[in-house]
């Protein structure tokens, strides 16, 4: 009963005009930041984290809070329409979201994006309110190893999205952990493979390459088909059908499900939730017939799902334990202490009014998201309608821009040029994007928690089999790893098999 008086507490707290104008000032603002390429949600929140200092504690967190999960849907927006994902999280997107686009369907994806995002982030806020402090305490378990374990678990098991090939994928995954690799060893303090060139000291940030591999891509691969005139979206193919609702709403249930359990895991955040995600709807797809990444609602409805739920589920460790579950909430836990509040065990306690008046603004957040972008979807989509000619250039100069702003030099231009080449070529021969990305953006945190793991067992990785959710973890990394090709080879059996049998008869 005193949880349910504090829920309506912040639900009255959040809904004060003050409040409800920042929360709308915030999910417009980090829709926008989201949209470009080079910025993304922790770039927002920590620009304009100074601009609140002389706001309440709560007005100031709802609206960077705001910015935080308006940047995810911001993110869908190009990567439906022009294949450039402004956040990591929006890389899964890409590959259904993108082809409908293409289809003339950019406005469907939109809507279902959106939809999806409301309804996960609904789920998830149920679970938010209800379980806050109980699944504090579990996401307290997860350590070093645990984290290592799900990461690897996460990267072989979206190898799977290769195909029938799965060395190419493992071989992408391997580049990217490499590639991971450059820069300073947070553990050492060490160059690796910089080769002298100052710029890579600081690493290759996976938004050039997302740029160069996807968006650039994307241009050449248009280009060097030689198609003339765009796609025309028509309104009536932008309208969700009764089909598409059908179809979408398992993989919202499932990935907001997903998306929060694997948010509230330190960590992991939304880019590991929306891939697994995407790739959990691309084995129920194919249990179907269908194939995910030709433009299938479900690859949008799933990995859109997740990203935001997961956003939800990240304010768990920040809020009942003081541990970030994302790069975003780790800012917003500076913040947090500017305004000299500790979060932790007795932040519930000692300031209720703070905590459930933030997590109601997220509720509200996701309803003014729903309002803003719902309608909004058919002129995003009437992009598509511009001559290739004018949408081509348009496309490669914000690209190029967008890489340029991270550092304000020419180096990260390089990378991304260098990232179409290198992307045209693989993709050609058939060699997966998913896995290499996923692999580069969890490279730096997967060896920090290795290196971790050692240093607790005191230079040995027993650790990681005998802590019980970690061993768990590397059993399911395993099974992904031996099912797939006895599963395939059990398959083609059986079809030898009944070819054999239709011969005889």
């Amino acid at each position: 009963m005193n949880t349910m008086m504090d829920i309506l507490g912040g639900f009255s707290s959040a809904l004060t005009p003050l409040n409800l104008l920042y929360c709308t000032i915030g999910v417009t603002l980090g829709t926008i930041i989201g949209l470009l390429p080079g910025l993304g949600s922790s770039t927002g929140v920590a620009l304009l984290l100074p601009l609140t200092l002389g706001l309440s504690p709560l007005t100031a967190m709802i609206l960077l809070a705001g910015i935080y999960y308006g940047a995810q849907y911001g993110g869908t927006i190009s990567s439906v329409l022009v294949a450039t994902p402004g956040e990591a999280s929006s890389v899964a997107t890409v590959f259904d979201g993108y082809k409908m686009a293409r289809a003339g369907r950019g406005g469907a994806a939109l809507a279902i994006a959106a939809i999806a995002s409301f309804l996960a982030g609904t789920i998830s806020i149920i679970f938010l309110m209800v379980l806050l402090v109980p699944l504090a305490e579990v996401a307290l378990k997860f350590g070093p190893p645990e984290t290592f374990a799900l990461m690897l678990f996460g990267i072989i098991s979206v190898v799977g999205l290769s195909g029938a090939n799965v060395a190419k994928g493992f071989a992408m995954a391997a580049a990217g952990l490499v590639i991971s690799t450059v820069g300073i060893d947070a553990m050492t303090g060490t160059a690796r493979f910089t080769f002298g060139i100052a710029p890579l000291l600081d690493g290759i940030d996976f938004l050039y390459v997302v740029i160069g591999l996807f968006a650039i891509n994307e241009v050449l691969k248009a280009v060097g088909t030689g198609q003339p005139e765009p796609i025309r979206a028509r309104f009536r193919d932008m309208v969700l059908t009764r089909e598409d609702l059908r179809r979408s709403w398992m993989p919202i249930l499932r990935g907001g499900l997903i998306g929060f359990f694997m948010g509230l895991m330190p960590g992991s955040g939304a880019t590991l939730s929306s891939f697994f995600a995407y790739d959990v709807e691309r084995r129920m797809a194919a249990k179907r017939g269908l194939k995910l990444g030709t433009g299938q609602i479900e690859g949008v409805a799933g990995p859109e799902a997740a990203n935001n739920s997961s956003v939800n589920g990240s304010f768990i460790p920040t809020l009942a334990l003081g541990i970030p579950g994302s790069a975003t909430t780790a800012i917003l836990l500076g913040g947090f202490l500017l305004f000299g509040i500790q979060p932790g065990p007795l932040l519930i306690k000692e300031q209720p009014n703070l905590v459930w008046g933030l997590i109601a603004s997220f509720y509200v957040g996701n309803v003014l998201l729903l309002i803003l972008n719902l309608p909004l979807a058919p002129l995003f989509a009437s992009l598509l309608r511009f001559r290739y000619c004018f949408l081509y250039p348009g496309i490669l100069v914000v690209s190029v821009l967008g890489a340029y702003s991270l550092q304000a030099e020419l180096f990260g231009v390089w990378v991304v040029i260098l990232s179409a080449a290198l992307g045209l070529g693989l993709t050609s021969f058939g060699y997966p994007a998913a896995p290499f990305i996923l692999a580069l953006v969890l490279g730096n945190p997967l060896e920090k928690s290795l290196v971790q793991s050692s240093a607790m067992g005191e230079g040995s990785l027993s650790v990681l089999v005998t802590r019980p959710i970690a061993l768990t973890l590397l059993l399911f990394t395993l099974v992904s790893l031996i099912a797939p090709p006895l599963l395939a080879r059990r398959g083609r059996a059986r079809r030898l098999a009944q070819a054999a049998q239709a011969d005889a008869h």
